[in-house]
């Protein structure tokens, strides 16, 4: 019992040593330079400037293709069986009113026709009066929907909230 307290005491010392040289080597392991103070070197790669850059251009475009729609109005020309004649009025729309975009499509058995984005409610009513006079008084409904918006060629897309 002895000769292993002897051991166990010997082995502490030996632990106390190591232990007490590894402080006194990293307490002198930082020493200051005094020739250069308060100064930061950073190196850094080029290509991180070429990435950073790259990064914002693909943030820009997501904003912008984020900002093509908005809530607005479209107005529902026509809902009929008659291809013929929705193409026709399709066709009068596009040759009148060449800023404003009309959308067609099928739905069994009719062939809707909507026509516009219009940002406001009486933008959309200007349209819907000029529209039904060109042919002859047809009722034709203003929709609340979800429209396709051009954003301008200096966009800012710090103007986004």
């Amino acid at each position: 019992m002895v000769l292993f307290l002897t051991n166990a005491i010997r082995h502490m010392k030996q632990n106390l040593f190591f232990l007490f040289i590894t402080i006194s080597f990293a307490a002198t392991a930082q020493q200051q330079d005094t020739t250069v103070q308060n100064k930061v070197v950073v190196h850094t790669d080029f290509r991180l400037q070429i990435l950073a850059k790259r990064e914002a251009e693909i943030n820009t475009a997501i904003l912008k293709a984020q900002a093509r729609t908005a809530n607005g109005f479209r107005l529902m020309i026509l809902n009929t069986n008659d291809r013929d004649y929705a193409l026709r009025v399709r066709t009068e729309l596009l040759q009148k009113f060449p800023e404003q975009k009309p959308y067609m499509w099928f739905s069994n058995p009719y062939i809707k026709l909507k026509f516009g984005n219009f940002k406001t409610r009486e933008e959309a009513e200007g349209y819907r009066t000029q529209i039904s006079r060109m042919l002859g008084g047809i009722s034709i409904y203003l929709l609340s929907e979800i429209i396709e918006v051009k954003p301008d060629k200096d966009f800012n897309p710090d103007s986004i909230q």
